[in-house]
């Protein structure tokens, strides 16, 4: 994720990278060249006298006006549903910053082995942000776990997954030698469910793109709209339809592409959610907030 001022206009104005600028630019530069070749073909055709200078090829600008529109709307719908997905997703992490923080933070007032938690948290959030950019790898994940926990991980089609059991494992240890009371219990494990209702929501965003239906009929609009309009602008602004034209397909890519980028949220594409910031916030709360619970303890 891009961390910008938000304040400083023309920084962000004249910004390349993070954009949608080199994302659309190879397609732009297509429909500059061939709105050039269609207002060339127009001109010769006027200096040749093959057709009058009213009619080209007869297309209607007001019904490419509102082709225009339907397709505006149809991007700015697309925009919005990807938006509400990436804020979706950050909203699960916030969930699981929270969920681990009062996890630990309860633990630690009532428990002498909070770290083994904090780890296995830590552990847990490792393996999720992992899934999540398509990787099973353990490797950062085991420099916090016990070994017998990595094993449990590793022997899960999903990490995660495993690690939430090490956590109610955890939990069932502390209550058998009664350092947890049934009350207890039932706390933290309602503070691990939602851990792993975050996770789950998380994997829905990931594993259920917008319908190919409605993405692809956005791509092929777009496609039948620019291919048509040189020829719509060719008869009333001439030589300059080629720059409208460049800014035309600019607006309409790059929005497009915009909205294609924060689709996946957890991704590692510039403009996706710094999941490795958030995991590394988990880390060293949940781990102060151990060490924290010990000391006290420890003075009690």
């Amino acid at each position: 994720m891009i961390d910008y001022n938000r304040y400083s206009w023309w920084r962000t104005t004249f910004s390349i990278h993070g954009t949608a600028l080199p994302l659309s630019l190879s397609r732009v530069v297509i429909f500059l060249l061939y709105s050039i070749l269609i207002q060339a073909i127009y001109e010769l055709g006027l200096d040749t006298g093959m057709f009058s200078d009213a009619h080209f090829l007869g297309i209607d600008p007001a019904g490419h006006a509102v082709l225009g529109s339907l397709i505006g709307f149809l991007i700015v719908f697309r925009i919005n549903a990807s938006n509400a997905r990436y804020w979706e997703g950050r909203s699960h992490w916030g969930a699981l910053i929270n969920s681990s923080r009062n996890l630990v933070r309860f633990a630690s007032q009532y428990t002498s082995n909070a770290d083994e938690l904090a780890n296995l948290v830590t552990g847990y959030v490792i393996c999720l942000r992992n899934l999540l950019q398509g990787s099973r790898d353990l490797e950062e994940a085991k420099l916090y776990l016990p070994e017998s926990a990595s094993r449990q991980a590793a022997a899960f089609g999903n990490p995660a997954t495993g690690l939430s059991l090490a956590i109610s494992e955890w939990i069932r240890g502390n209550f058998s030698r009664g350092a947890l009371d049934s009350t207890m219990v039932r706390h933290l494990e309602d503070l691990v469910g939602r851990l792993v209702d975050a996770q789950g929501g998380c994997e829905k965003i990931q594993k259920t793109p917008l319908p190919f239906v409605y993405v692809s009929m956005v791509k092929q609009l777009i496609l039948i709209y620019l291919t048509t309009l040189p020829v719509v602008l060719c008869e009333r602004c001439g030589w300059w339809s080629p720059v409208l034209m460049a800014a035309i397909s600019l607006g309409m890519f790059g929005l497009e592409e915009a909205s294609v980028e924060i689709e996946d949220p957890f991704g590692t594409e510039d403009n996706c959610l710094d999941l490795r910031a958030c995991t590394m916030t988990i880390a060293r709360d949940t781990a102060q907030l151990a060490a924290a619970g010990a000391i006290q303890n420890g003075n009690a």
